[in-house]
């Protein structure tokens, strides 16, 4: 019996489709600490180009179809 697979464009989907969401996360996690007072937001922006980068690489990174 084999596992279920994917197939490489389903992965470049997948993770297109997760973009938005985890962009959505990574700013209210933000907004959070500096609600909280840890950090203010004017220094912890970067984050947000960081994890949009993280996920572009992970897109090309995926098999081509």
């Amino acid at each position: 019996m084999e596992g279920t697979s994917t197939s490489p464009h389903q992965e470049r989907s997948l993770i297109a489709a997760i973009r938005g969401p985890v962009l959505m996360i990574t700013v209210g996690a933000l907004f959070a600490i500096d609600h909280a007072g840890l950090y203010s937001f004017s220094t912890t922006w970067p984050a947000i180009l960081i994890v949009l980068g993280v996920m572009k690489l992970m897109e090309r990174a995926s098999p081509r179809s």
